[in-house]
Parts: C-alpha cells; sequence; structure tokens
C-alpha cells in the first residue's frame, strides 16, 4: 500500500501529533474524542452521533475487514476526521467491498495514522476533550492550533437539526443475521401481538435501531426532530421512540418541548440523545463530561437486579443526577460503574423510560436488547389499560 503523505493533528491545547494522511486531502476541524471499541469502525463512522468530531480510534489496527454496504448505520459518515495507530494494507473478509482508505477517500473524510494514539488518549483523558484540527495541507502545527481554538466548542450547538430527515418516511426492513444465515438461531425477540404504531424522532438515528423495532412487529415512521407533539398525536401512534444523536441536547428545544407535550399520553422510550432530552423535559439539566463514553466495553448496572451489562455507548453530554433529587416521581435505574453518571431514567406513575446508552448496539455487544422488548411491553400494558378505561365508560 502507498504511504500517505504527513499529516497533522493540532489541539486547541497547543498538542500537536504527526503522522501519514489517508482517505480524503483537505483540511477540517471538530472536538476530537477517542473511542475504546475493539470491532465495528464502519458502525462508528457512519453514526450519527459523532457528527461535528473527529474519532481517534484505541485499538491499534483498523481496517483489516474493509467496508461493506451493510454494516452503514446511515447514509454517509459523519466524523470531521478519523484518527489510528495502524491502516491495515489489506482488507480480509468475505464481506469486504472496499478498503477503508479507498472508502474515506470516496466519502471526503480525512484520515491519519502512524501516530501515537496511545499518548494521545491518554492526553484527553487527562485534559478533556477539545477542539482540534487536522490537515494534510498545511505543514504548520501553530497555525493548526490556532485554527482550532477558533472552532468554538460543543456546548450550545444543536446539531440534531443538522443530522434529522428533512421529511417523514416508514420504515420496515427488519435485521439480517449473517450469523443465523449460517445454521445459528437469531437471538429472540418480544414480538408484539398485533402490529402497533410507533413514531421515532430521528435526531440522528441508527438504522439498526429501526431495525430492532420492525423485528418486534412494531410499524414505525420516523419523522424530522422538529416535530411538534401536536403532529406525533395526529398520527395516533402507539408509542414514541427518541433516538440517539449528536451534541449539546439543551439546545434542541423544540424537542424539548415536543417530548414534554407526549408524557403521559403516549408511552416513550429515549436513548441516548432521546434519553437526554427526556431528563430535561421532567425538568433535570444535563453537563459536558470530560471525555465522554464511546466504545463497546462500558460498564452498567441497573439497580433493581444489581446485574452489571456491557454496554456500547457515543456521547459527550449527561443528565445531572443532582436535578432529579427528592423527586419521588422519578428512579434512576442504571448507572455506569466507571464514574457513576446517570444511564437510566423511568418515570413511577407514567409509562416513560430511557437509558443513556445503545441496546441496539451493532456489532455489539447485545446485553441490553432486552430493552426493545421492554419497550412492547409498556406499549402492550399501556394499550390494555386504555382499552379497559374505554370498556368502563362505555
Amino acid at each position: 500500500m502507498k504511504r500517505g503523505k504527513p499529516a497533522i493533528l493540532a489541539l486547541a491545547d497547543g498538542r500537536a501529533f504527526t503522522g501519514r494522511a489517508f482517505g480524503a486531502a483537505g483540511t477540517t476541524t471538530g472536538e476530537v474524542v477517542f473511542n475504546t471499541s475493539m470491532s465495528g469502525y464502519q458502525e462508528i463512522l457512519t453514526d450519527p452521533s459523532y457528527h461535528h468530531q473527529i474519532v481517534v480510534m484505541t485499538y491499534p489496527e483498523i481496517g483489516n475487514t474493509g467496508v461493506n454496504p451493510e454494516d452503514a448505520e446511515s447514509s454517509r459518515p459523519w466524523v470531521r476526521g478519523f484518527v489510528v495507530r495502524s491502516l491495515s494494507p489489506v482488507a480480509s473478509s468475505w464481506r469486504s467491498r472496499q478498503t477503508l482508505d479507498a472508502y474515506l477517500r470516496e466519502q471526503g473524510v480525512i484520515g491519519l495514522e502512524a501516530i501515537d494514539t496511545r499518548a494521545l488518549v491518554r492526553h484527553i483523558r487527562d485534559h478533556g476533550a477539545q477542539m482540534a484540527a487536522l490537515s494534510t495541507e498545511d505543514a504548520d502545527a501553530a497555525t493548526l492550533v490556532e485554527r482550532a481554538r477558533r472552532a468554538g466548542s460543543m456546548v450550545g450547538l444543536d446539531l440534531a437539526k443538522e443530522v434529522t430527515t428533512r421529511e417523514p418516511y416508514a420504515w420496515t426492513e427488519g435485521s439480517v443475521n449473517p450469523i443465523a444465515d449460517r445454521g445459528a438461531p437469531p437471538r429472540p425477540v418480544r414480538r408484539a401481538r398485533e402490529r402497533l404504531r410507533v413514531v421515532a424522532y430521528d435526531f440522528g438515528i441508527k438504522q439498526n435501531i429501526l431495525r430492532k423495532l420492525a423485528d418486534r412487529n412494531l410499524d414505525v415512521t420516523v419523522v424530522p426532530a422538529t416535530t411538534s407533539a401536536e403532529e406525533v398525536l395526529k398520527l395516533d401512534p402507539d408509542g414514541v421512540f427518541l433516538s440517539n444523536g449528536p451534541g449539546d441536547p439543551e439546545p434542541v428545544t423544540n424537542a424539548i418541548e415536543a417530548v414534554r407535550g407526549l408524557v403521559g399520553k403516549k408511552p416513550i422510550f429515549g436513548i441516548c440523545l432521546g434519553h437526554q432530552i427526556l431528563g430535561i423535559a421532567l425538568g433535570g439539566r444535563t453537563f459536558k463530561l470530560k471525555f465522554g463514553h464511546h466504545g463497546g466495553n462500558q460498564p452498567v448496572m441497573e439497580h433493581s437486579s444489581r446485574k452489571v451489562e456491557i454496554t456500547a455507548q457515543n456521547h459527550g453530554f449527561a443528565v445531572d443526577m443532582e436535578s432529579f433529587r427528592g423527586r419521588d416521581d422519578l428512579e434512576i435505574t442504571h448507572e455506569n460503574l466507571n464514574d457513576h453518571t446517570v444511564e437510566g431514567l423511568r418515570h413511577r406513575a407514567l409509562p416513560v423510560y430511557s437509558v443513556q446508552y445503545h441496546p441496539e448496539a451493532s456489532p455489539g455487544p447485545h446485553d441490553p436488547d432486552y430493552l426493545f422488548d421492554r419497550f412492547v411491553e409498556l406499549i402492550e400494558s399501556s394499550k390494555g389499560g386504555r382499552e379497559d378505561d374505554s370498556r368502563a365508560g362505555a
């Protein structure tokens, strides 16, 4: 493989790393974060939650399984840049259709390899995620540092409006399980007894979320992030799903108001940004994490069972536990065992719950897949209650 020309990653605090370019040429800025997953780089690249970010992989060799159309979580990569220790010179997988280098070049994403990613990750861990500039054109680190400093901050950015769908659409495609196709049984799911209608807010939704919903006999209508509560209620769904997405939840004011208008009227399940938006709608606050949770190996405890799940996560903000102190109507259901931040919420009286992590994670882990089954159960129990009320009043 032909080795790339020099490229520089410069952080806003003055630290700079010089390596070799791959993928596209050019200059970009974004918040630099690290991801601790050992696999799934294609899902990471195409996850809209990484919009406006430069992702550093902690696993040393990336690209060895190539890229294929089936593993994409959206129609395009959303990362501003991609940094690895070593780019594999070959793609060795029967599913591969092109190399990672060729894919990023085709998609206009700048890559950087051959830097000390361990040193970079330790720096981010110690000093926090921050804006950075990545360039294959500018060889002056000081100029790039200044460019990173002028790039602003993730705080206060409503990025959901930049990644959301522009028009509502229906989703019907279920999961394709390549392991099951080779003879192993698919993972069992809790299918609804009847076809149920769900409205899914797209704050940056991943396709595997939609597949998980469709697997459970749910008719899914995906709507833009700016859709009002009134518009959703006109669709008369049996439940509402709040998706993942990028950026700061507090500026997503349209969605917060919409969720406030839906709480108590429809069963609600939120994940990631949807969890944070729900937390704010219920009267809480959020805050910026030092370096976020990004990766497929985050331990989370469910308080009721004391069971620890290994989860996939991707977010830079979290719900403030103190903002719910003294609230008897809300329960903190899950806790991150690394930093003890809130990972799950539920309303004690209303059919409303959320988690910070990704139960749909592709390629995994799959420990929290049951949360989609819980959504079906929540909708069915709520629907049963409404039918009982209707019969009682007849």
